[in-house]
């Protein structure tokens, strides 16, 4: 259980501002992640979309890279959307460094450029068939080629898996952070015990 510190999000680039909404509504605190010494200060944090390389690059200057991995490895809970999930991937297909932090292989892009972008039903799990998290937004985003053990898959895309789950890890391959629903963040929120409205 966590709350003692904020939730951090990575703001190197992508949709990081549009996560911290969604937690505004929540009614739970949030800040911006650029540095060590503010990575320091969270105690659970989002890793955003935008572009998996781009974020990299960005990150080497603080070596920010290695010390949120270091963090997950000490237990730190991660909500990954898009990018976020190529960043904790085993496996990244075309080729490009990741933590290792997720049992599954990724293939980036793997529905087509951003004008193939596209809003999709979701498929959930049984046991989350109350919830609803209405339509995803997918863009440029990465296929879950392989789930690993360990790793449960809570929604589907058609026949792949877009929602998975490892302990401390929330991970979808779609912005749940522009779709209508909170359900996402609401489902992290109560898997580190933070309380929200």
């Amino acid at each position: 259980m966590v709350g003692k510190h904020p939730i951090g999000v990575l703001a190197l680039q992508g949709a990081f501002e549009a996560h911290r909404e969604v937690f505004r509504r929540l009614g739970v605190s949030s800040v911006l992640v650029r540095t060590a010494k503010e990575l320091d200060a969270i105690d659970a944090l989002v890793l955003p979309g935008g572009e998996s390389s781009a974020m990299l690059r960005l990150m080497e200057p603080q070596e920010l890279f290695v010390r949120i991995g270091k963090r997950i490895d000490a237990g730190l809970p991660v909500l990954a959307t898009c990018a976020g999930v190529i960043l904790l991937a085993e496996k990244v297909t075309p080729h490009q460094k990741s933590l290792g932090a997720l049992a599954v292989d990724v293939e980036r892009n793997a529905y087509g450029r951003q004008v193939f972008s596209s809003v999709e039903a979701l498929r959930f799990s049984p046991q989350y068939q109350g919830d609803t998290a209405g339509e995803a937004v997918f863009i440029r985003a990465p296929r879950v080629t392989r789930v690993g053990e360990g790793v449960e898959t809570l929604a589907w895309r058609s026949d792949d898996p877009v929602l998975l789950r490892s302990p401390g890890i929330l991970a979808a391959t779609f912005h749940p952070e522009l779709g209508k629903g909170t359900l996402i963040h609401e489902l992290f929120l109560r898997g580190i015990g933070r309380q929200h409205r």
